[in-house]
């Protein structure tokens, strides 16, 4: 009759056996956890925290709906154009964070001691360490510095004083010790201290907490951050390097400014000495010829020739311009800044000059903070390469066209100048040089102007970019992160436990788990065996209970399963290596068959190391079964009675022979177990191992199931691998697999162990009147 199956059990979910399988290491995460949280909180204790500030700046672009308004767009004649992956890395120069770390004075930092650990004074200290040369400054370390307020002076290691605002000869350079602007209440009790560092290593100190980003591609706005355990200090170093990057900016355009007029000067001066030359030559000729007035006819010729004229000087200007641009272009082989093309009517040749400035100061720019290899530096030199030979072309060009215009103006000059000819010679020659004059003096106004013009631009030079926001620090430290370091601290003394012990069984060649014998093996394992703790190898007694004899009593009924029954009663025992507990199972099986009331015989066939003779307080010497094969002993002189245990008998494996294998071979074995089989219900055979020695394979023909016992935590997992490979070479008669002494894993014993079927534990005492049964 079949057993009812409980429709109320539940199997357990993956989940509930992963976290059964750690739980039993209970105390080991327990005190991960704690060490990793005590961790944690000493971290938090005497970490330095580190605040951020954050600035934003405007990069004036046009492509990106950033420029000026037209108003100062007039005033601002020569303009230049930003890149902003280009500014971004200005803004990053180690010349910009040099200017910072000189002005705030940051070489000399000023530490005060602490309960715990130093701690920066920037703000808590009265005054600041000035040094005459920085960059010359030698390295110094903790100098001790005292400050009486009432004198007014500062004192050195004990060893040297001076007062404040002026600039001192101490053992460390020449330093001067100012108010500090910062200072905001007393400085207490704890003494404070200044070291002298090399400007280059703050900078490197400072870039690398520095942060510099544009907000996203569409964007010019460029985002500042900088983290600093003094929230204060963080919005000075942002505040100065977004002021020197202005004032940089500004002196760079006021030099493209300057370089313009320079070349705007040098024509005036060419054009007001022809000016002079030729107001003197009409001095002269009016002096000589009496010439003061003109005719009517003249008048109105001299009107067509004058508007002939202003125009054919306005062609003159642009030629002497394009002349310039030609010559200054041509010969500036180098990079270098260019003047502007002021006074050219053609958009496209002012747009190519507009761009040329623009790249060329760009190029200066970037060649201070990056080295000569650079992408971006080498990208402008050839664009710079590229663009003079079209600016010449179009030079040429214009040159052609305004030739072409000169000579038509010539020519009709020429046409109102042969009307000249009714007119006397003295007043055409006047005219002339009349007319001359008039065109330096639109040359010379002409001039004038765009040197106005430039000069405006260059008083009213503003910065390409202005602040969004300055430089804000917030109250609350973002390093380090509490709530972030604790979640860690919680992680890994979770996680560390569970790679420890994933660790220790990964590594471990033994085998740990009924389930690696189960995947390594084909033979069915039909038992588990815990780890016996006692003294005493022989773990069943009579009216006793234990998990143990319940383990042995499991396996009792599952021989059943090996078809083990009246008519098949020969049961081998072995092991692959010695110590993995074959003596220990054959021992207690066969006393727990003999407590069922059925007469059992045990045999250590084991010729090689005896040890089953020990156990039942048999003398080394009794005769045994060595003894029956030699024929001396007889089969029912080497059968004895155990006193202590009924129905059990036993045969030792007798005096030790040097050659047992052979002496198993020469056929009395199988008398010997053909005469047991006879005599009892159950012939339990305990041999030698199998990896030393053939014998088990010998006497498991002889036996009617093998039973291979694998030592939790002992056995080889390559032993066990090989089993079923061995097994086609020489066989076992139908063999099963009994866990040996399987331990508890973890610190709890739960389900959730090595083997399946042990979950509890202890002995219990029957009570009177309850007897055990078979």
């Amino acid at each position: 009759m079949q057993a009812k199956v409980n429709k109320n059990h539940k199997e357990e979910s993956p989940v509930s056996q992963v976290l059964g399988g750690y739980i039993i290491y209970w105390p080991l995460f327990l005190i991960c956890l704690a060490l990793a949280l005590g961790s944690a909180y000493a971290y938090l204790r005497y970490a330095i925290p580190k605040y951020e500030a954050n600035a934003s700046i405007l990069i004036k672009d046009e492509k990106k709906g950033a420029e000026d308004s037209k108003g100062i767009e007039a005033l601002d004649i020569i303009s230049t154009k930003k890149i902003i992956d280009n500014e971004v890395e200005v803004l990053q120069s180690r010349s910009l964070i040099d200017s910072v770390v000189t002005r705030l004075r940051l070489y000399a930092p000023i530490i005060q001691e602490g309960n715990l650990r130093e701690q920066s004074a920037y703000v808590s200290s009265p005054v600041l360490v000035e040094a005459k040369h920085p960059h010359g400054m030698r390295g110094f370390e903790k100098i001790l510095l005292k400050y009486d307020s009432v004198q007014g002076k500062v004192t050195l290691n004990n060893t040297f004083s001076g007062p404040l605002n002026e600039w001192l000869k101490t053992p460390y350079g020449e330093l001067k010790f100012i108010p500090n602007p910062h200072y905001y209440g007393p400085m207490g009790i704890k003494p404070f201290f200044f070291d002298l560092s090399r400007v280059d290593n703050i900078t490197n100190s400072i870039l690398g907490s520095l942060k510099v980003y544009s907000t996203s591609k569409t964007s010019s706005v460029v985002e500042l951050t900088y983290r600093d355990e003094v929230p204060e200090r963080a919005e000075d170093i942002l505040n100065s390097l977004i002021h020197y990057y202005n004032k940089n900016a500004i002196l760079e355009k006021n030099s493209l400014v300057k370089n313009t007029l320079a070349s705007i000067n040098s024509r005036l001066e060419v054009v007001s000495g022809n000016i002079d030359s030729i107001q003197k030559k009409i001095q002269a000729y009016k002096a000589s010829n009496k010439a003061t007035d003109l005719g009517t006819q003249g008048s109105l010729i001299l009107s067509g020739i004058s508007t002939s004229d202003n125009e054919l000087s306005k062609v003159k200007v642009q030629l002497d311009v394009l002349d310039d641009l030609k010559k200054v272009v041509t010969t500036n082989e180098s990079v270098g800044v260019l003047p502007s093309a002021v006074g050219i009517s053609d958009p496209t040749l002012t747009q190519q000059m507009t761009t040329l400035n623009a790249d060329q100061l760009e190029y200066e720019r970037l060649k201070k903070t990056v080295g000569e290899g650079n992408p971006i530096l080498t990208s402008l030199r050839e664009r710079i390469n590229k663009a003079k030979p079209n600016i010449l072309t179009n030079i040429e060009a214009q040159r052609r066209n305004l030739e072409l215009s000169r000579a038509s103006l010539s020519s009709a000059s020429n046409r109102f100048s042969s009307q000249l000819t009714s007119i006397p010679e003295k007043e055409r020659e006047l005219l002339e040089v009349s007319r001359d004059q008039n065109i330096q003096n639109n040359i010379y106004q002409f001039l004038l102007q765009k040197r106005e013009e430039t000069e405006l631009s260059y008083t009213a030079a503003n910065s390409d970019s202005y602040v969004i926001n300055y430089a804000q620090a917030g109250d609350t430290p973002v390093s380090p992160k509490r709530q972030m370091i604790i979640i860690a601290a919680l992680l890994f003394g979770l996680a560390f436990p569970i790679i420890l012990i994933n660790a220790r069984e990964m590594f471990n060649n033994k085998v740990l788990y009924r389930k690696e014998i189960e995947n390594f093996t084909s033979f069915p394992v039909i038992g588990e065996i815990v780890h016996n703790k006692s003294k005493s190898s022989l773990v069943l007694e009579p009216g006793k209970r234990s998990f143990i004899a319940e383990e042995f009593r499991k396996i009792r009924v599952s021989l059943l399963f090996l078809g083990i029954d009246s008519y098949h009663k020969k049961i081998l025992v072995t092991s692959s290596i010695p110590g993995e507990g074959k003596s220990f199972i054959a021992a207690n099986l066969a006393i727990s068959l003999a407590m069922t009331g059925k007469k059992v015989v045990l045999v250590d066939v084991d010729l090689h190391s005896p040890s089953l003779g020990k156990l039942f307080n048999v003398a080394d010497d009794a005769p045994g079964v060595s003894d029956f094969l030699l024929g001396e002993k007889t089969a029912g002189e080497i059968v004895k009675k155990m006193p202590s245990h009924e129905n059990l008998c036993f045969v030792p494996a007798g005096g030790l022979h040097p050659t047992p294998s052979e002496l198993l071979e020469n056929g009395e074995i199988q008398n010997l177990i053909s005469y047991l089989e006879g005599q009892f219900d159950l012939v339990i055979i305990d041999t030698a191992p199998v990896v030393l020695v053939t014998d088990a394979y010998h006497l498991s023909s002889l036996s009617d199931a093998t039973l291979y016992v694998v030592r939790h935590k002992y056995t080889p997992k390559m032993l066990i691998k090989r089993i079923d490979e061995n097994n086609k070479i020489n066989s076992l008669k139908n063999p099963a697999i009994i866990f040996n002494g399987v331990k508890s894993r973890g610190f709890v014993k739960n389900n959730y162990g090595y083997g399946y079927d042990y979950v509890y534990g202890g002995k219990q005492k029957i009570t009177k009147g309850n007897k055990l049964k078979a």
